[in-house]
């Protein structure tokens, strides 16, 4: 298959692009996420996709949506941002552009586009965690992505570590994207703030603001990057919590490669540094067993939409057995 195009489905933008075999982007367009309708949010997306088919060549289209998607690639059974309830949206799409759709996790599209043109290119058993305001996350095994018998597999970051504790948006307790995500991060620099932690207090001056409640992620980020301590802290607490986590879901996948991706992953060595000591420290059986690589994510925001376009050049899953 040739041309295909990619949709990167997120609560605020529509994202689509043209890409070639090769995972190369040509051209783009973009359109705002009417997320309250799921009619105008269909819409927006036909619309992006009908003007790059107007001027190109284009053999089927690939949808990345943030929700759990069906595992025939077709039906969002459920989407937190937006207003998708058991929608056929592959089906809705396909009738008005009249062209094959397919429907994929945005997370799992993420990881596919890494593994297939990214970070783990080179690999067939990879697992990725996209870290941003929560944690996405995709699992490849011996050159296939893990659905799972509904679809609705690797959602690695409500994988629950610590049992009784915060609240996660899911519902559960505990989740792991409640301690290793942006969430956790900012939650933790506003708590040490708000304390009358002297070292907090003045992270807040580095950052230019003295209201805890205007601290964001991309602010400690910064901050750490350039020494400040409590910044430092608060990236390998984070890093901690993250490769508890990381060594756990080792245990369960045994990945030749785990990429780490997303917003917060800009922290780099601040991050992974301390990720890497907290998954080698609490590896099961470490002495006795092959130790995954780790890497951060290659292909940045497009990693979805370059997932999607080249998942939709896949044949479906095969239907799950009936007894």
């Amino acid at each position: 298959m040739g041309l295909t195009i990619g949709i990167d489905v997120g609560g605020t933008k529509i994202a689509a692009g043209v890409v070639d075999p090769d995972g190369t982007i040509g051209a783009r367009t973009h359109r705002d996420t009417p997320a309250d309708s799921v009619d105008a949010t269909a819409d927006a997306i036909c619309d992006a996709a009908a003007e790059l088919i107007a001027a190109h060549d284009v053999e089927a289209v690939g949808i990345g949506a943030a929700g759990f998607v069906s595992s025939d690639r077709s039906t969002v059974l459920f989407a937190p941002n937006l207003a998708w309830r058991d929608e056929p949206l592959g089906a809705r799409v396909a009738e008005k552009l009249n062209i094959p759709v397919v429907v994929e996790n945005d997370a799992n599209a993420a990881a596919w586009g890494e593994f297939a043109f990214g970070a783990a290119k080179d690999v067939e058993h990879m697992l990725c965690l996209t870290i941003g305001t929560g944690i996405g996350g995709g699992v490849v095994i011996d050159g296939d992505l893990l659905r799972g018998a509904h679809g609705v597999a690797a959602e690695l970051g409500h994988m629950r570590v610590v049992p009784g504790g915060h609240r996660c948006g899911c519902g559960a307790r505990g989740c792991l994207e409640q301690y290793a995500s942006g969430r956790a991060l900012v939650r933790e620099g506003r708590a040490q703030a708000e304390s009358g932690s002297l070292a907090a207090m003045q992270m807040l001056t580095v950052c230019g603001i003295s209201d805890p409640a205007e601290l964001t992620g991309p602010m400690i980020t910064s901050a750490a990057a350039g020494g400040d301590p409590c910044a430092v802290e608060l990236l390998e607490d984070l890093g901690r919590w993250l490769g508890e986590g990381l060594a756990s879901l080792a245990t369960m996948f045994d990945p030749t490669t785990i990429v780490i991706g997303g917003g917060v992953s800009a922290a780099k060595d601040l991050l992974m540094k301390s990720a890497q000591v907290a998954f080698e420290k609490n590896l099961p059986a470490k002495a006795n067993r092959p130790h995954p690589t780790f890497g951060l994510a290659e292909l940045g925001n497009d990693a979805g939409l370059i997932g999607a376009a080249d998942l939709a050049r896949r044949p479906a899953p095969a239907p799950e057995k009936t007894r």
